[in-house]
């Protein structure tokens, strides 16, 4: 048909199609007759292995050509990068660059996501590793065989990485059992090198977000928190109401129930709420509502199921600290960072170190290129948190089905964890340089559960300065101690 010609192949009786190597059978078009079912997906099965072994053979020749090609290059058979058509590892410019190797066995794995130091392995990284070694045992026995068969023993060590150019590799300490043709066997130890090389980059559809809608902020404040309510409430007034940001807040006065008892007499929040009639009076047209609550144990679940229930459904809320720093740029990212029953946001701020251990009476740094040096990005702080109502009411739901209302259970979880276990959304959690906050200690509650009060002291204590700054103050305490 227009110089272009296509072939067609007759089925014998009874054939089967794993074994048809013709190759009028391989350069058919059409093949018929397909009697059944079974005997259609057979036939895609083998022209799927056809058309998969015309593409390993085609990287063959390209890899082939690579090989040609390089020792003509300014480089030369030096540059060939393994394995061949693939980026070479990155070259770190300092030792703060260095990509760390993970040691493993078949059974544990010794860098663990929550910072201990032996762990389980487990769900995908363990199927990962039993399916590069088993790879490895294939490459090496279509390599030796028929003068060799190599079985595994054990795998000795293994160290595993990855490389944002390249992929995973891995590196392998292998104890086999070499077989010969006349049945010989000895054991050895082989080292390999494998790289899982990444795919091509595919973009996932996401629902349309804008930078229009409104966000609810949702300020939690205990007594010990009212040192900072002046500089939360000037940075609020500054960035959103002098900008007209589509942004509103709520203050939730979390009162001790002693403090609760001599509300009439002295109101431990007066100067708060005075401060919320000046701004007020200044902005007209806005108004910061505030809710009362009375607890000793201010479980960030039980906070949020007070003011869930005041708000409508469609609320994008933003639940921030009294350190927050609020600023149109970071509003813009919550806001196209969290999407409706899609994916919610908990961003990790930047904390910047004690000036008083940093700097040690020195003139603190005032350029605004460096505003990112003398800090940490918090991991071990989720108090702020982009979501919607609805789809935190929807796992709320699920929450409450599963732990029958035990308060005991609230006060041991944060909303993320409520996102984490309770809904099938994504968690974005990202570092947002967009969220600088000031040195300050933090209050600790011991009345929360365990693995929270351990959280916030870590956060006090990393957040104290860096390493040489610490070494720094330590040595000149020594000097002077000595003298």
């Amino acid at each position: 048909l227009q110089g272009q010609h296509y072939h067609t192949y007759e089925l014998a009786k009874n054939t089967e199609p794993e074994k048809e190597e013709e190759e009028e059978f391989q350069a058919a078009l059409a093949v018929h007759p397909v009697s059944d079912m079974t005997l259609m997906y057979r036939l895609h099965k083998r022209f799927s292995r056809i058309q998969l072994d015309r593409t390993y053979q085609e990287i063959q020749d390209l890899q082939m050509q690579i090989r040609n090609l390089t020792s003509l290059t300014p480089a030369g058979e030096g540059g060939l990068t393994w394995p061949v058509g693939i980026n070479g590892p990155f070259l770190p410019k300092s030792r703060f660059e260095v990509i760390s190797w993970d040691y493993f066995t078949e059974q544990h794995l010794f860098s663990c996501p929550d910072g201990s130091p032996k762990c389980e392995l487990s769900g995908a990284s363990k199927a990962d590793v039993s399916e590069i070694i088993e790879s490895a045992l294939e490459q090496l026995n279509s390599r030796y065989q028929p003068l060799l068969r190599f079985s595994k023993r054990q795998l000795l060590n293994g160290y595993r990485r990855f490389d944002p150019t390249r992929g995973m590799e891995y590196t392998l300490d292998l104890l086999l059992e070499a077989v010969t043709q006349k049945g010989h066997s000895h054991v050895l130890a082989k080292r390999v090198s494998l790289v899982r090389p990444l795919s091509k980059v595919e973009i996932i559809p996401m629902p349309y977000v804008t930078e229009a809608t409104r966000v609810q902020l949702v300020l939690p404040l205990t007594v010990q928190d009212l040192d900072f309510v002046a500089n939360f409430l000037d940075m609020f007034a500054m960035n959103t109401l002098d900008t007209h940001d589509n942004a509103l807040l709520t203050l939730l006065f979390i009162y001790h129930p002693y403090d609760a008892q001599r509300v009439s007499q002295v109101d431990v929040f007066a100067g708060v709420k005075a401060m919320v009639g000046e701004l007020e009076k200044r902005y007209a047209e806005v108004k910061i509502p505030w809710i009362s609550v009375k607890t000793e144990v201010p479980s960030q679940v039980k906070l949020m199921d007070i003011v869930s229930k005041k708000h409508p459904v469609d609320t994008l809320f933003f639940l921030a600290s009294v350190w927050t720093e609020i600023n149109m740029e970071f509003l813009n990212r919550c806001r196209m960072n969290t999407i409706s029953n899609w994916q919610v946001f908990f961003p990790v701020h930047f904390q910047e170190f004690n000036p008083a251990l940093v700097y040690r009476g020195e003139q603190t740094a005032s350029s605004s290129t460096d505003f990112l040096r003398d800090g940490h990005f918090d991991r071990h702080s989720f108090a702020e948190a982009c979501f919607y109502n609805s789809d935190y009411m929807t796992a709320r739901t699920k929450l409450a089905a599963d732990i029958l209302d035990r308060d005991e259970v609230l006060e041991s979880m944060e909303v993320f964890d409520v996102f984490l276990h309770y809904s099938g959304l994504h968690l974005f959690r990202a570092v947002e340089p967009g969220l600088v906050q000031k040195y300050a200690l933090r209050s600790c509650n011991p009345r929360l559960s365990e693995e929270l009060y351990h959280r916030c002291v870590l956060s006090n204590l990393e957040g104290l300065a860096s390493r040489s700054h610490l070494a720094m103050a330590l040595f000149e305490q020594e000097q002077a101690n000595s003298t």
